[in-house]
């Protein structure tokens, strides 16, 4: 007997089982193999896809690896300078408030050139989302030290390892922010495993639907591995970003919404 499905079995209706989301382009991911950008891509696609609000939704990609982004959301999209994604975004819900609003950053945007403007968009709660991609380095520009490198850990411009005694420690900006009034909603999630895939869509749709609420802003950082930045195999690189990033980094919600 021959159990080998056809093409045409394993495409029927009743035996898809998960179907890539409408709202990705066409376009080929050009990210690093084993990145997370990849999967956090789909999941806030399939979120905007199931919420039905395509047509409603302005995404904002600054630059980095993030500013690649509006080649493959099929929604509105603006590009903002360097670290501006939060000022860019501000002003976009300003002007249609009833819009979802998000920004798509990594860790040397947001939390180096675009500090200030991260933690005044916060402090002023505007009712946006932003969504930020930590690897711990600057992926793009060639693997240099990123205000999150970990004590100890080589890049480009710390090729000794980050010297805390001269160069600072981590800036554990999700945990500076979930202080801050403005914020409502502040997690901290991954997407190495399906487990953690599956936390983090939940994160993401919470943070969509919570700006119907109009309470503050949602703040979710996804610890993502830089195979390419670490100079790892991807499976190599996810078992050291749960050995290294993950005690600094813990995952979790840190700020849970009083409703």
């Amino acid at each position: 007997m021959n159990d080998i499905l056809t093409r045409e079995e394993i495409i029927a209706p009743e035996n898809i089982v998960y179907e890539r989301t409408c709202l990705l382009t066409d376009c080929a991911l050009s990210y690093c193999p084993g990145c997370g950008h990849g999967t956090a891509h789909r999941l806030i696609m399939e979120t905007i896809e199931e919420m039905n609000i395509q047509s409603e939704t302005i995404g904002v990609a600054p630059v980095g690896c993030s500013v690649l982004a509006y080649e493959f959301m099929d929604i509105d999209m603006q590009q903002a300078a360097h670290g501006r994604a939060p000022a860019v975004a501000t002003g976009i819900k300003r002007l249609y408030p009833n819009k979802f609003v998000f920004t798509y950053q990594g860790d040397g945007d947001l939390a180096a050139i675009g500090t200030g403007e991260t933690l005044h968009t916060c402090n002023r709660g505007e009712n946006i989302a932003i969504f930020f991609v930590n690897n711990g380095i600057y992926g793009m520009t060639g693997g240099q030290m990123a205000p999150t490198t970990l004590p100890g850990m080589k890049t480009a411009t710390s090729p000794f390892g980050r010297d805390t005694a001269s160069m600072g420690y981590p800036l554990k900006i999700t945990e500076l922010v979930a202080q801050l009034p403005g914020t409502f909603y502040v997690t901290r999630q991954s997407v190495h495993t399906p487990a953690n895939v599956r936390k983090t869509k939940k994160a993401i749709e919470k943070a969509f639907e919570y700006q119907k609420l109009n309470r503050g802003l949602c703040f979710v950082e996804i610890v993502s591995n830089c195979n390419s930045g670490w100079k790892m195999t991807p499976q190599e690189s996810n078992d050291w970003m749960e050995a290294n990033m993950f005690p600094t980094y813990p995952l979790g919600d840190i700020k849970l919404p009083k409703l």
